[in-house]
């Protein structure tokens, strides 16, 4: 199965994490705080899914990264992770393809990437 995953998140810890058990289910996973140049990550990594946390500290935005995404590439696969669900009130988030609110249980997140992963084969 496997497919390569870009998690961006400002958190440390979330994101050794989300690597940690992603990697164990056969993903080949690359990590980011956030503070890269979005476009010139993707470039490189080639990822097929993002993670991508909405908030990103103080000056940084995971749905201002979401728009940059998509006004580059609108079939990537972008699944937003939040500790808050208000998100969903911002228009933003739309652009997004799935959502998942931060738990100890990344049952939904892996469910999600799984959805994801197969979204772009397809389109592919």
């Amino acid at each position: 199965m496997g497919g390569k995953i870009l998690v961006v998140d400002d958190e440390k810890h979330i994101r050794m994490l989300y690597q940690e058990e992603l990697e164990g289910e056969g993903y080949q996973v690359v990590t980011s705080d956030g503070e890269e140049d979005i476009l010139e990550l993707l470039a490189r990594v080639k990822p097929e899914v993002v993670v991508l946390d909405i908030k990103l500290g103080p000056n940084r935005s995971g749905l201002d990264l979401l728009q940059e995404i998509r006004g580059q590439d609108q079939a990537l696969p972008v699944i937003l992770s939040t500790a808050y669900d208000s998100f969903q009130h911002d228009l933003k988030s739309i652009a997004a393809d799935y959502y998942v609110v931060k738990s100890v249980d990344l049952g939904e997140l892996k469910g999600k990437v799984a959805l994801a992963l197969e979204k772009a084969r397809a389109s592919a």
